[in-house]
């Protein structure tokens, strides 16, 4: 009588929640595109019907493997489940020479009897004591801004330095240089594998930009796609053989695109030298780190033939030992995985990656889903979350600077948009909620996650909590995620306080015109988590300001 709960979706839909019950036979989820996974997550929860987020039994399970995988569970004819999970079977056969041996990934199970919250408490526990790597483990993640949505390929050194000037003022802490920087990087058709500057782009190099952008007081980061290879590439041109493909077929392209055969050494120390010829001239903080290109046509050139079937193995060897070198003369880089999107978040690159794109859809609406959904297994501190412009890139919605904030500042807050291009106002809004982002930061990405509401459950709100291990502090975020008529919204009751503790409620990024009316009151623990507090349905705001569009963000000091 369980239900399997799994986190599934695509291109910018990732980690969607989905539940069904267990029937007689086989469910499975699993992944062959090689690099990464969209649409099935190495993850899946066993819960009884009955149970919620802080009751009933749960089992999760976690492969720690970032390859092909499959995961199902199996119910016999007398009713009994078995979960299995590792390496998919289909695209792997290893022959295992004498004397050799072969070690299978890790999986990691929890198990509780008090909800899915306290499955996903454990999860992030270990997740830093043991997974995440050690020197991030207490140190909080800067403020960043990316200029992907506001500039994408096509940009100058002075538009850079204009926008890192604005976000400095605003208080962002570390800027991101995205696709576009390298030579003959114009579109995506072309100069992936050639790390060097583009001169038209970057008249003074990456040391000239790095360099004006630290006189901002900024830390610098770039983005890299060092798997993969544009066949109009001079590396391509120069090594038409070192991408994956079959011999004498038609290679198929993904995004005009190849995956680079990392089972070869001349490969890896190709990729190795590149990168470390940037990262050891210019003092880079942060590496975003791409993979568009799932492995689609199946061959190495390399592998002999009765290897052949080895190649998804080898190429995540190969993977990490790239990775390993990178780790060993720079640790003290943040690394963020991106494939695609949200194709790596999981917690087989935990050993080099520090943190996750979420997905490449930034709306905040649809990230309030994919972030709940993530959070099952990964904490605040690893889900990069930005505040965008609007219309959404993605899917063109329009949703409030005040919402698209409260959302953002749920995970490891960061902005997609042109400061220039807001309003005075806005920029006001901005600078206060980084203000305010800083003070509440130490909650958020070391705090115990509380799941309160979810946005799955047709209440058309959803809300959740972070409380600070010594329950002296918490964050309470709440957001509408529908506006109908007269609706009515369940009360949300909070958890994890001190129930003996009286607590001082602040709001933060506050934009009605009069306060909350039980701002700067106090309430015992106790008092919050058996009634809540009510939340109004809209901001009190000047007319022209009104939208169906309505958050809060509470701060909870105890006094």
């Amino acid at each position: 009588e369980y239900q399997m709960l799994q986190l599934a979706g695509a291109w910018c839909r990732e980690r969607f929640v989905h539940a069904s019950p267990l029937r007689i036979g086989v469910q499975s989820i699993g992944s062959q595109r090689g690099t990464s996974s969209h649409h099935n997550n190495p993850f899946l929860v066993l819960k009884r019907p009955h149970t919620g987020e802080r009751q009933g039994e749960a089992i999760g399970f976690s492969l720690v493997y970032s390859g092909n995988f499959l995961a199902q569970a199996e119910v016999d004819n007398w009713g009994v489940t078995r979960v299995s999970m590792g390496i998919d079977p289909d695209t792997f056969c290893w022959k295992l020479e004498p004397g050799e041996s072969f070690q299978t990934p890790e999986a990691v199970m929890v198990y509780t009897q008090n909800g899915l919250n306290a499955m996903s408490q454990a999860y992030h526990s270990l997740y830093g004591k043991r997974l995440a790597r050690g020197y991030w483990r207490d140190r909080a993640r800067p403020v960043l801004i990316n200029n992907w949505e506001v500039t994408e390929w096509n940009f100058t050194q002075e538009q850079i330095l204009q926008i890192a000037s604005v976000a400095a003022e605003a208080g962002i802490e570390l800027f991101v240089l995205d696709d576009g920087w390298s030579q003959n990087r114009c579109s995506d058709r072309a100069g992936l594998g050639d790390w060097y500057p583009c001169e038209k782009k970057l008249p003074e190099g990456i040391r000239g930009l790095s360099e004006k952008i630290r006189q901002t007081g900024l830390s610098f980061g770039l983005w890299f796609e060092p798997e993969m290879v544009s066949p109009d590439s001079e590396l391509f041109r120069t090594h038409p053989d070192w991408h994956i493909h079959v011999k004498g077929r038609l290679p198929m392209l993904g995004r005009h695109q190849y995956v680079l055969d990392l089972t070869r050494r001349d490969v890896r120390e190709n990729i190795w030298q590149q990168m470390d010829t940037i990262l050891s001239k210019y003092e880079i903080d942060y590496i975003k780190w791409d993979a568009n290109m799932p492995i689609s046509n199946h061959g190495s050139q390399y592998l002999p033939k009765n290897k052949q079937s080895h190649l998804y193995i080898e190429y995540h060897r190969g993977f990490a030992k790239v990775c390993d070198r990178i780790r060993a003369k720079y640790p003290d880089v943040t690394i963020q995985a991106c494939a695609s999107g949200g194709g790596r978040a999981n917690w087989g690159v935990l050993p080099w990656f520090d943190e996750f794109w979420v997905s490449d859809n930034t709306d905040a609406l649809q990230r309030i889903h994919m972030q709940w959904g993530t959070s099952y297994f990964f904490p605040a501190i690893a889900m990069a979350s930005h505040i965008s412009a609007t219309p959404n890139h993605t899917v063109f919605r329009t949703t409030s600077l005040k919402y698209r904030i409260d959302v953002a500042m749920s995970g490891r807050l960061g902005m997609e948009i042109q400061p220039r291009n807001m309003t005075q106002e806005e920029r006001d809004l901005c600078r206060k909620a980084i203000a305010e982002y800083k003070e509440i930061r130490p909650v958020v990405q070391f705090g115990d996650i509380y799941r309160l509401v979810s946005p799955y459950d047709g209440h058309n709100m959803a809300s959740l909590m972070y409380v600070a291990p010594e329950k002296d502090q918490a964050v309470f975020y709440w957001w509408k995620t529908e506006t109908f008529y007269d609706d009515h919204l369940p009360r949300v009751k909070m958890a994890g306080l001190d129930p003996d503790k009286m607590y001082k409620v602040t709001e933060l990024n506050r934009i009605d015109n009069v306060p909350l009316k039980y701002e700067g009151m106090s309430f015992s623990g106790k008092f919050l988590m058996e009634n809540g507090l009510e939340i109004p349905l809209k901001h009190i705001v000047d007319y022209h300001k009104q939208d169906d569009w309505s958050s809060r963000v509470l701060y909870l000091s105890a006094q």
